[in-house]
């Protein structure tokens, strides 16, 4: 028995709908996600999501090559307004932004995250003392931490501090090379009862600035988001108006969540955006997950310094990557 073929232009309309299909569903999401990262929908699962938006801004590309190479045109013009949209957001972050003309002296700020003290204190000391760091911001800070970053030299390098070894993840410690004054301990509410410690540096010839080792709680569970949004919204903001401050450290949140963006808005320059180093990621692999590295450790400083250099350094047994930022604080 002979079955004939579908006749030609039969054949043309299915691959046809299919094509369409297919375009539709490639553009749909990037849009869907363009749409909840400009409005600030973070909310519920889409916090952890929203994470990713660079990596979904490059699949936005490739979803509107798709279209044009179908010659989809709806979908392609749904396309190219979503790629614009997610790049306009995230491609900033690659370039160099104008800096303010600050002439004080250099400050060479290094932040950590420590993996509840697992992070090899040798190797920290040894980035601390290479690249001349000035001031040092740690969180899941822990008395043995502290004893081992004793043991290997810190107190020689940075001797003032202000710290708060805690067992486990709530720890924090700020040290510098400059005395400390007004210093104490700020307590999250969130789940793991992350503290922030801070303090105000006497650094010569400018005027004092307060540093503040950030720890705002983790998005990791749907019933801690409340509580992230909660921690991001007490950071401290900045005064521009007022004295110089800088917020230090796991933020756990990336530039495409509104809190952090709205903490920006007070008055504060992300050092890594400002330099051209904002997507270079900070946590992730490096401890083995099978996660894409995203951006959640950041350095936020006041608008009237200046950002000379932003990098990203390797220290083993811990999932966050330590951010070396050098400044220029104004004079007084």
């Amino acid at each position: 028995m002979i079955v004939d073929s579908p006749p030609a232009p039969t054949r043309r309309r299915a691959l046809a709908r299919i094509g369409t299909v297919l375009c539709w569903s490639a553009v749909a999401p990037t849009a869907l996600w363009a749409t909840v990262r400009l409005a600030g929908l973070d909310r519920g699962p889409l916090v952890q999501a929203l994470a990713f938006t660079p990596y979904v801004a490059g699949w936005s590309v490739l979803a509107l090559g798709l279209a044009l190479a179908l010659r989809r045109w709806w979908p392609a013009a749904i396309a190219a307004l979503t790629a614009v949209a997610l790049l306009g957001a995230v491609a900033p972050r690659a370039l160099d932004s104008p800096q303010p003309a600050a002439a004080g002296p250099t400050v060479r700020l290094l932040t950590a995250n420590l993996l509840a003290g697992s992070a090899d204190a040798r190797t920290l000391v040894e980035l601390v003392r290479q690249h001349h760091v000035d001031v040092l911001t740690v969180q899941e800070f822990t008395p043995e931490a502290q004893a081992d970053l004793d043991r290997f030299g810190l107190d020689q390098l940075l001797p003032h501090r202000q710290l708060n070894p805690q067992v486990g993840t709530p720890g924090s410690g700020l040290y510098s090379r400059w005395p400390i004054s007004e210093g104490g301990i700020r307590q999250n509410r969130g789940g793991w009862g992350f503290s922030q410690a801070y303090g105000t540096l006497a650094v010569p010839g400018a005027p004092p600035v307060r540093v503040e080792s950030a720890h705002p709680s983790a998005p990791y569970a749907l019933d801690q988001v409340g509580s992230w949004r909660t921690d991001l919204t007490a950071q401290p903001p900045a005064t521009p108006n007022g004295g110089l401050r800088i917020l230090a450290g796991d933020f756990n949140a990336t530039l495409d969540h509104s809190p952090l963006r709205a903490l920006l808005r007070t008055g504060y320059v992300d050092a890594a955006d400002a330099t051209g180093e904002g997507l270079t990621g900070t946590w992730g692999p490096y401890d083995g997950d099978l996660i894409p590295p995203v951006t959640i450790d950041h350095v936020l400083v006041d608008r009237r310094i200046a950002v000379r250099e932003v990098r990203v350094l390797a220290l083993p047994k811990t999932d966050h990557r330590p951010v070396l930022t050098t400044l220029t604080l104004p004079t007084r």
